[in-house]
């Protein structure tokens, strides 16, 4: 594996969702949550697919697998890792036992070997890997350790660029803890072990160039009330791309994307875009569909709206903000999502949204 490999790998995975992994069991459980869990990333990806030879049905057949366990999946994405870990486990389980069904010997020894590829260094932190390239612990502690050094790296630079303090240094610092970690494989492993390892990862497959590595969006919970179009589905939105926003309409931060979201309807409505509001309450006031009308009017918001007082839909996609913008593709799968306001402080979140709704306007 090259350097340009390695640390493309290191930055990309770091910003995936966690996912489900393989053979969980033979990571020590201090080391568990060093290693990327991305195996459900990859089965989303169409790249994927093709590089597996996945039949048209095998391919139906998984996305039934993904109707059942992707909002699960999405809902674990703001909670902690100890949280999430009993889920993952278990969703792990029905995907390993819909493999073994499904897909061919072949299939799976190429998706395993993708999978260590994704796993990067931290691959060397499975038990399984270290025996069978006969890793003693001081080794396996040393990659253990320089893999703490860049998840405390990234997490305090995260912690900066969330609350807008300068962060140059950090990001100094979180790629020098990622290039040291892959540096450490040409000094850590043995010759023979490393000729071992780059048998057992097959031929290399470009990681970087998944598109689609994100769940199915959720389908809509069905509600009474329905402002300014008939109840809408996203199985029925099917074709095109759909631009889910949850709103309260007495929300401050709410207000300050009202008039890109109008944009965005008179701009793309032609163009197959549908912009759907999904007003949440916060409030008393904002439970009452005759206020959510009246305060929809005001500010001229035009495209559909759901009126969910009972915030079930909230609840099926494990919102957490408000106002929340989700970019959900032609076919029904999430792209990217921007939480609080666009623009706040300087911003471009619209560019964010506007740059991903171009790119799958041109995808089949």
């Amino acid at each position: 594996m090259t350097i340009r490999i390695v640390y493309l790998l290191l930055i990309a995975l770091a910003l995936l969702p966690p996912a489900i992994g393989t053979q969980l069991e033979s990571v020590s459980s201090e080391n568990r949550s060093l290693v990327p869990r991305q195996l459900m990333a990859l089965l989303h990806a169409p790249e994927i697919h093709q590089e597996l030879k996945l039949s048209s049905k095998q391919v139906t057949e998984l996305e039934s697998l993904f109707a059942q366990i992707d909002g699960p999946w999405f809902q674990l994405r703001n909670q902690s890792p100890q949280q999430q870990l009993p889920i993952l486990d278990s969703l792990d389980l029905r995907v390993h036992s819909w493999l073994a069904e499904n897909t061919t010997t072949e299939q799976r020894e190429r998706l395993r070997q993708i999978e260590l590829q994704a796993q990067s260094v931290r691959m060397l932190l499975g038990n399984d890997l270290a025996v069978e390239l006969k890793l003693d612990s001081m080794q396996q502690e040393r990659f253990a350790k320089l893999a703490r050094s860049t998840e405390a790296a990234q997490s305090a630079l995260q912690k900066a660029v969330m609350s807008g303090e300068p962060s140059d240094e950090l990001q100094s610092k979180a790629k020098a803890a990622a290039k040291a970690e892959h540096d450490a494989v040409g000094k850590v492993l043995k010759p023979e072990q490393a000729r071992r390892l780059q048998e057992m990862l097959g031929e290399s497959f470009e990681i970087a160039k998944l598109k689609r590595i994100y769940p199915m969006a959720p389908e809509f919970v069905a509600v009474e009330d329905w402002l300014n179009s008939k109840p809408l589905t996203l199985k029925g939105l099917r074709g095109k791309v759909v631009l889910v926003h949850f709103y309260a309409f007495q929300c401050h931060n709410c207000h300050a994307n009202f008039e890109i979201y109008r944009r965005w309807h008179e701009q793309w409505r032609e163009k197959g875009v549908v912009v759907v509001g999904i007003q949440t309450p916060e409030t008393t006031q904002e439970r009452d569909p005759v206020a959510v009308k009246s305060a929809a009017a005001e500010r001229k918001l035009e495209f559909p709206i759901m009126v969910d007082v009972a915030s079930k839909n909230w609840e099926a996609w494990g919102n957490t903000m408000w106002p929340t913008v989700y970019v959900v593709d032609k076919n029904g799968y999430l792209r990217q999502w921007w939480q609080g306001e666009l623009n706040w402080k300087g911003a471009t979140g619209d560019k964010t949204i506007e740059q991903a709704v171009q790119q799958l306007l041109v995808e089949p």
